[in-house]
Formats: C-alpha cells, sequence, structure tokens
C-alpha cells in the first residue's frame, strides 16, 4: 500500500494521525487480527499514570499514584492481592494482565488540561503506554479523554466529577468509574432536607471550569427541588487560594446556608475563610448559617482540620465501609504506606484492575475488544455493592456515600463519618437526561 493510500485512510506509516497532530507509534504484528496503537509484542505491558504532583489537586495525585504502584503490584503476583481477591470476576491471578509483566510510566498534570494532554501525548508516543488513567480534576480528564480518543488507547478516568465526562464530552474510548455531580446531589439533598429542612436560601461558590459549573447546576437543582431558594452563584478562579474577598458578600446576601462547589485545596481555603469569617456561628433568618460541600474527600478534611466537624457532603467510597473489598483494599494499602486510602486512590486501583480484567477477558490489548468487554460489565467486590459500567455513555453506577465532618474525631485518619449509604436506584438516571445532553459517545479508535 502506497503512502497516499494511507494518508487516505488517515494514518501515515509513521503512525501520525492525519489532521490529528499526534504521533502515535503504531505497531504492525502478523499475528494481530488489526493493528491498533502500542500493541504490545515482548513480555511487558506499559500502563500510563497521569496525576497531579503539583497544583491545588496535588494531595489527591499523590494518594492516586500510591493506588496505580499497589495495583501493578498485585497484578504482577505481589503484596496480598488486594481487591483481586474480592473481584467478582476472576481472570486477574498475579501473572500480569494476559500474562504480560505491567510496567508503568508516569506524568504531571499540574492540575492543568495542556500540560495533563502533553504528559499524557509524551506516555503514549514515547513510552509506548497502552492505557492512561489519573488526574483529579474534570478540566484535565475532558482534555485527555479526548487526547486518547485520538490517539487510539483507552482512558480510565480517575478523579473526575463533572456531568460533561460522561455527558457531552464523553469518548468511546474513555469510561468512568467515579461518581458524578448529579449523583452527589440526587444522594445529598434529602439529607440536607433533613438536617436543614426545606425552607433555605442558598449562596453558592464555584470553581471556574466544567467541573464546578456541573457541580453547582445539579446540587441547585436538587435543593431547589426540596423548597430552597438560590440567592446567588460566583464562580471562584481554580488557581485562587484566599477566598476572602468572595467569602465578605455573604454576610449582607440573606442567605443562611453557603455551599462551597470547591474541590481539594480550593476547598479546604475557602472553608478556612468561611471559618474565619465567623459564619458558623451566626445565625440569619432565624436559622443557624450551615455550610455544605457537596463533594468530599477524607484528603479534604485532613487539609480543613476542625474546620470540616458537622458539614456534609457526599463520597464516591470511603474507607470505614463494610464490604469485603473495602476491607481487603484498606488492609493493603495501609500496609504497604501506613495509612488509610482516600476516595480517589481507591478510583483508581479499581480502574486499574477493571482495564486489566476486561483485556483478560477480551484476551486482546485492541482497545476496542477492551470497550467493548466493559460496556455494560456488571460487577462486585471492589467497594460500593453491585456495580454497572452502562454501555451508553461508559458511566459507572453504584451505591454513593453521604458523610459529614466528625465532631470529636479519634485521629487525624477518621475525620469523617458515614451518614447514609444512597443506594444505586436513587442516584441512576437516563443516558439523554437534560444535564448530560450533546455530545455522541462516537466509535471506538483502535488508533490505525
Amino acid at each position: 500500500m502506497s503512502k497516499t493510500d494511507l494518508t487516505r485512510r488517515g494514518v501515515l506509516k509513521t503512525g501520525t494521525i492525519a489532521g490529528a497532530g499526534l504521533a502515535v507509534p503504531t505497531i504492525f504484528t502478523a499475528q494481530s487480527a488489526r493493528a491498533f496503537t502500542n500493541e504490545p509484542t515482548g513480555d511487558t505491558v506499559t500502563l500510563g499514570f497521569n496525576v497531579p504532583q503539583t497544583g491545588p489537586y496535588a494531595d489527591e495525585g499523590a494518594d492516586e499514584l500510591r493506588a496505580f504502584e499497589l495495583a501493578v503490584e498485585h497484578l504482577n503476583g505481589g503484596g496480598d492481592g488486594g481487591m483481586m481477591s474480592t473481584f467478582s470476576s476472576k481472570t486477574l491471578d498475579g501473572t500480569g494482565i494476559m500474562g504480560k509483566k505491567v510496567e508503568y510510566v508516569t506524568g504531571d498534570t499540574q492540575t492543568k488540561s495542556d500540560a495533563a494532554r502533553a504528559s499524557a501525548k509524551s506516555m503514549i508516543e514515547k513510552d509506548g503506554a497502552i492505557m492512561i488513567s489519573g488526574g483529579s480534576s474534570s478540566g484535565v480528564a475532558v482534555a485527555v479523554q479526548g487526547l486518547c480518543q485520538e490517539a487510539g488507547v483507552i482512558f480510565m478516568a480517575g478523579l473526575t466529577h463533572s456531568n460533561d465526562t460522561t455527558g457531552k464530552d464523553k469518548k468511546a474510548n474513555g469510561f468512568r468509574h467515579f461518581f458524578n455531580a448529579y449523583m452527589s446531589a440526587a444522594a445529598l439533598a434529602p439529607v440536607l432536607k433533613n438536617l436543614y429542612g426545606d425552607d433555605r436560601a442558598a449562596y453558592h461558590l464555584t470553581a471556574d471550569y466544567t467541573w464546578g459549573w456541573t457541580q453547582q447546576e445539579s446540587i441547585q437543582a436538587a435543593t431547589e427541588a426540596i423548597g430552597w431558594q438560590t440567592i446567588n452563584n460566583v464562580l471562584t478562579p481554580l488557581a485562587a487560594t484566599d477566598f476572602s474577598s468572595y467569602i465578605a458578600p455573604v454576610l449582607n446576601s440573606g442567605a443562611d446556608v453557603l455551599v462551597l462547589n470547591h474541590y481539594g485545596g480550593n476547598m479546604v481555603n475557602s472553608l478556612t475563610n468561611a471559618v474565619e469569617f465567623g459564619l458558623r456561628d451566626k445565625s440569619v433568618n432565624n436559622k443557624n448559617f450551615e455550610i455544605v460541600v457537596p463533594l468530599y474527600s477524607e484528603l479534604m478534611a485532613r487539609g480543613a482540620g476542625n474546620n470540616i466537624a458537622g458539614i456534609p457532603g457526599s463520597q464516591n467510597w470511603d474507607w470505614k465501609l463494610p464490604d469485603e473489598g473495602t476491607k481487603a483494599f484498606v488492609k493493603s494499602f495501609g500496609e504497604k504506606y501506613g495509612f488509610p486510602p482516600s476516595q480517589a486512590a481507591h478510583t483508581c486501583y479499581a480502574q486499574t484492575l477493571l482495564y486489566a480484567d476486561a483485556v483478560n477477558r477480551a484476551q486482546s490489548f485492541d482497545p476496542c475488544a477492551v470497550g467493548e468487554a466493559l460496556e455494560g460489565f456488571e460487577f462486585d467486590g471492589l467497594g460500593n455493592g453491585p456495580t454497572l459500567y452502562r454501555a451508553e455513555d461508559h458511566q459507572c453506577f453504584k451505591d454513593v456515600v453521604v458523610v459529614r465532618g466528625k465532631e470529636n474525631p479519634e485521629n487525624e485518619f477518621d475525620l469523617v463519618e458515614i451518614v447514609e449509604v444512597t443506594p444505586r436506584a436513587q442516584v441512576e438516571y437516563e443516558p439523554d437526561h437534560p444535564m448530560f445532553a450533546g455530545g455522541a459517545l462516537g466509535s471506538c479508535n483502535p488508533g490505525a
């Protein structure tokens, strides 16, 4: 076949995707049913872990990297195997993935979309990564998911909570285990009604990017459905570290609830500023002033310290859940690192096992075969109970955890208490729900 013919098909002999600006080291082998990006030919396979090692979500990134390293250790037969023993699918036996030893490379997303794409691109082109995972920002997730779609590799999203990741920006090569903003709101609103009543006035501070926008839209809709009024919504820069100027106007707004649609270091700083302004000691509209953090994490609670006491929110998972999968993971992680894992760690560990299992079930590293193995896959034993990877949008559906900051924590790793485990049925929605409208899943791209 001539170079001209290859160009017409969109792939150059060098592996460059025509028009995409991405050089893909596609390997052709006689044994392949078809060529695909970075097909393993030796006795190893390389995975790419792209996490925020710097920036406002660096704490989450550090824990993600710990979980990735633990997952690789378990896949290669090291340690006690963790959740491989509780996972309902039994293809993982400590011999790597399809008999190939698992290796990995890492990148720093810096919690910036451009940096994240650049590091993922390097891992694919220079290191031969066949799957990319990680990230703690939905802006990063959307950007890297798009790049993986172009490159022809699977993207197993890390911590991404925006509705858009499996909504308007969904891609056939991308899969999300983490829950989303709609699910947080669906789980949290009934709890907020029980805690604070149905006659409340809410003021929102919102991180100014895709996650913040959809988080605020979701929690506003859910709280207005139970009778709350929305006073204002103010967007704040992701790079902000001092939120004092945003907190001050809340005092004269008539609001009696502050909703912090912030995550990671942003949430730690904005909550600290709110407490310093004395909001939690005030009475407005003859009600105690309250603060709500829709998306929570143990890492954020640790950063916020005593300020987190009594504040409600939602989590994808918590290390105190009583299921056998959670117990196995917490034991493995705790023995290796000396403290319990965060929800970010749990998500990235689970995503790595889910990818490896899908390859084994498909008996192929071809991303389209892997995608088919994940679509509609129902499983248990990885925490959160029975879980579905929905075929229509590649969103996982499982139970959601509603939590609250402990008033008298016993130690720095036990700062939140589980208020409720909301059943999966309460947070499910149709694929064409208006909050997820726009965009199309499209077709899997094998990269060749």
